[in-house]
């Protein structure tokens, strides 16, 4: 049976996978989104829930301070001996000018996962390999000032962090760019070496290579790039980063980030993907379709098609936020509340705003569809400067809202849009009351921008805002769109606090 890629749309990208029976899990990175790196359970590689982070508690990651689109990098998950192990780094940037990589474990994937244990080990994309003798490998990137581009290796303590042998280079790849995202495997008395080259763009490919030892020499597949759309007419480009399994029925799949662009240009960000693994004759893999990954492919002999899409319609009824929330760094506790008024999200509007590199009163999920709709209730009372509203939000420089907003003792709806250096209010119209539903509405081009009173059933159109103003290629970064809700006191702290009934996001697909 055939399935549609990508498997996990929207910002979910570096996926890296294991399997511990006839489970699978995955993650992907996050960068400076909180909770970080969420876990996705399946039973059939192609239909994926969400079921935790790994990252939950301040102990473990803290964001604060970092510019958009650092923090947690490609993180990797491995199964061992009851355990899982998830590995990556954690880039403060600016903020403190470094880079700390480190793991968690937990003995069951939806957690809770343990404090970090921190490895003396530089550079990016730590992937951990578990040998049947017992040693345990890190493998990542160049790290070092000085240090040649290509893949590290060392054997590891796992308790300590400690290195037990000299970190050494073990293969540069095939020549092209940003040799990363390495992952380690033993087979049939081969240890394979499966890296990203050509940069996460649209020369991004995955290459391999074989040794009959852990550290090498390594020898390069000769079909390389075992995986590429570079160059190709598929609608997913830019396919890379790749991690393999091997099923419980003895097939092999990898998994790996792809984008799906408009007119060349980006903004649900790198979405996870899935690609059949055949192996020639002479012991070399290749991913897809003569090394091609389609929009639509055949699934395993275990897919048995798509589960219904899950309804994203929250009452805010419980004591935790649903998994799919995700906040600007790690939030302030003064900012938000599920227990203020029961049933609903309260937000406290502070000094911080969208435009700021801090932590907004925002709460979000991710755009994962082209054709979707994001609505929410929102009860607010403004005074001058105070508004709250919903927002497409890519970074601190690249955003549109929808408010409701106080100036001059008077209450107005707004619509914002920031593009760079450019920032205006398109359009504002007078509103009495202090109760309104907002919705956002999306397709593959651009976003419109309308409200509702609660019980009645017109829609009213503020204005509409282009998609491609979001992307990467504009905006920059690693990550992609975000739908949520906030509120700000715009330089203060707002005075009244902006309670949230319900939200709603409705794929239109």
């Amino acid at each position: 049976m055939k399935f549609i890629n990508p498997v996990i749309p929207g910002f979910y990208p570096d996926p890296s996978i294991c399997r511990a029976g006839e489970d699978y899990y995955l993650v992907n990175s996050t960068f400076h989104y909180f909770p970080g790196v969420p876990v996705f359970h399946s039973r059939d590689l192609v239909n994926w829930q969400q079921i935790g982070h790994c990252l939950t508690r301040p102990e473990q990651l803290e964001l604060a301070g970092l510019e958009s689109s650092m923090g947690i990098f490609a993180p990797t998950l491995r199964y061992h001996e009851g355990y899982f192990y998830m590995i990556t780094t954690l880039i403060n940037g600016r903020a403190s000018g470094g880079m700390r990589n480190f793991y968690v474990r937990a003995d069951h994937p939806a957690g809770p996962w343990s404090d970090p244990v921190f490895l003396d080990w530089p550079g990016i994309d730590p992937s951990l390999f578990f040998d049947e003798d017992g040693r345990v490998y890190i493998t990542g990137t160049n790290g070092f000032s000085g240090e040649p581009a290509g893949i590290y290796q060392a054997e590891i303590g796992l308790e300590t962090g400690k290195l037990l042998s000299p970190r050494q280079l073990i293969w540069t790849g095939t020549g092209g760019k940003s040799p990363e995202g390495p992952h380690l495997y033993r087979m049939n008395g081969w240890y394979y070496l499966l890296i990203a080259e050509g940069g996460t763009e649209y020369g991004h490919m995955v290459t391999i290579a074989r040794s009959t030892g852990p550290s090498g020499p390594f020898e390069a597949a000769p079909g390389n790039p075992i995986m590429s759309n570079r160059s190709t007419g598929q609608l997913i480009q830019a396919t890379g980063h790749a991690d393999l399994v091997q099923a419980h029925d003895g097939s092999w799949w990898a998994v790996m980030l792809g984008i799906r662009p408009v007119s060349r240009r980006h903004h649900l960000g790198r979405e996870t993907c899935l690609a059949p693994v055949a192996w020639s004759p002479d012991g070399w893999p290749v991913a897809g379709n003569g090394a091609q990954l389609e929009l639509e492919m055949e699934g395993p002999d275990f897919y048995h098609g798509p589960r219904p899409a899950e309804a994203r319609l929250d009452h805010f009824a419980a004591a935790e936020l649903q998994e799919y929330w995700s906040f600007l760094r790690n939030p302030y506790p003064a900012d938000w509340s599920l227990r203020e008024r029961q049933g609903w999200l309260t937000l406290h509007g502070s000094a911080v705003t969208l435009n700021d590199t801090d932590s907004p009163a925002f709460v979000a999920c991710r755009q994962q569809h082209f054709r979707c709709a994001f609505s929410a209730l929102l009860q607010f009372t403004p005074e001058d400067g105070d508004e709250a509203g919903l927002s497409v939000y890519m970074n601190e420089l690249h955003h549109y809202e929808i408010a409701l907003t106080g100036v001059n003792g008077q209450r107005y709806l707004l619509l914002r849009k920031r593009a760079g250096s450019i920032w205006m209010v398109a359009e504002q119209a007078a509103y009495a009351g202090d109760t309104v539903i907002l919705r956002i509405q999306a397709d593959r081009k651009g976003y419109s921008f309308s409200y509702q009173l609660p019980g009645e059933a017109e829609w009213h159109l503020l204005g509409h805002a282009e998609s491609s103003l979001l992307s990467t290629e504009v905006a920059g970064g690693f990550t992609g769109v975000y739908l949520g809700m906030y509120a700000t006191g715009n330089g203060t702290r707002a005075k009244q606090p902006a309670y949230f009934d319900w939200a709603d996001y409705r794929i239109d697909e």
